[in-house]
């Protein structure tokens, strides 16, 4: 019968190091006072021998968790995943947040709170408690959310605000949506598109209207008009086809959709479809958030690729590298990109 590998101890790493038990410990701890010769000699001791240090004792070790805490709103991840709509938020920010806190010797976990429950603090700091995490990432709408961030703040627990961009405590960061929305209103004019209906999020998200902002400002410095061109959902299948029906309805002379995340698109190009239009012969569609379903329809959507995994690293390494200090860099902006596909062509030509 096989044995199982005998751990690496601290112990082993001192005398291999030829150095105390609490260099080691403040080398793994990346504790002061430790020249950086010895800390390349305690490292490389750590890499040879494949030791791993164990959470439980690191946090004995000193005042770190060595735990970071992603919030996610309950309600709605909940809802996606009993749905099974092709979502992928969570997968991307644990992709992000997971990988860069293991390479800080960090581990990250998420749990789920609902934003807009009369308890909230009370639910949110009996987890801030049990944790204690050394930082907390914020996801919309929490990160707006006053009764949250002044917990963390009163508990001195420092996080980051996702979606977020206004005055206060915590390290705001955004992912690109003005600069994408404009960006892909400009792409629509380049093809000779003038009639570009927008479909808006709802108003409790700030990136609802960043977005609307951008496909404004593109739609003004082309001379173009946006009258009768906005209808706002909530982000639901259902409310993408109501807004979908309205832009329609009003606008003959459409010939352009973007909307503010995939399932509302999804739903406007069924509502194309259903009154005979070809897209993107006769209706081009751009979508927000290139979740994975959107590959697999039919076309498959044009989308604005949000920088989820890469904006969670971010707000990781800073949360990380801060210390507890306050972040004085103002916001930070991880831009988005454009996918084209198959939905996205030139405008028809006119009648």
């Amino acid at each position: 019968m096989a044995r199982g590998r005998k751990s690496v101890t601290i112990r082993e790493v001192a005398e291999d190091a030829g150095v105390s038990l609490q260099t080691v410990s403040r080398v793994i701890n990346d504790g002061p006072n430790v020249r950086p010769q010895m800390r390349e000699k305690v490292q490389a001791s750590i890499d040879r021998l494949g030791y791993v240090p164990s959470l439980a004792a690191q946090r004995m070790s000193g005042s770190r968790s060595y735990i970071i805490l992603a919030i996610n709103d309950r309600e709605r991840t909940i809802a996606d995943w009993r749905e099974r709509q092709g979502n992928d938020w969570v997968d991307q920010m644990l992709l992000g947040g997971m990988l860069t806190c293991a390479k800080h010797g960090y581990r990250m976990m998420v749990e789920l709170v609902d934003t807009h429950i009369d308890h909230v603090e009370r639910e949110l700091g009996a987890t801030i408690s049990a944790l204690q995490p050394d930082g907390v990432i914020l996801t919309p709408p929490h990160s707006e959310n006053r009764q949250i961030t002044q917990l963390l703040e009163l508990r001195n627990i420092p996080f980051a605000r996702i979606g977020s961009k206004g005055e206060g405590a915590g390290i705001p960061l955004t992912m690109g949506d003005e600069n994408a929305a404009r960006f892909a209103t400009e792409r629509l004019i380049e093809l000779g598109h003038r009639r570009i209906g927008f479909i808006a999020g709802p108003a409790q998200y700030s990136l609802s209207s960043w977005r609307v902002d951008g496909w404004r400002a593109a739609m003004r410095d082309a001379g173009l008009r946006c009258d009768g061109l906005l209808e706002a959902g909530d982000f639901s299948y259902s409310s993408g086809t109501h807004a979908g029906r309205a832009l329609l309805d009003r606008n003959e002379d459409l010939s352009a959709i973007i909307g503010s995340n995939d399932q509302m698109t999804l739903a406007a190009l069924a509502v194309a479809q259903d009154r005979g239009l070809r897209v993107p012969r006769d209706l081009s569609l751009i979508s927000f958030d290139n979740t994975p379903i959107v590959r697999f329809s039919q076309p498959p959507l044009a989308a604005i690729d949000q920088p989820i995994a890469e904006t969670v690293s971010v707000a990781v390494d800073r949360l990380i590298a801060l210390k507890g200090q306050p972040h004085e860099d103002g916001t930070i902006d991880v831009a988005a990109s454009l996918v084209e596909r198959a939905s996205l062509g030139p405008a028809p030509d006119p009648a």
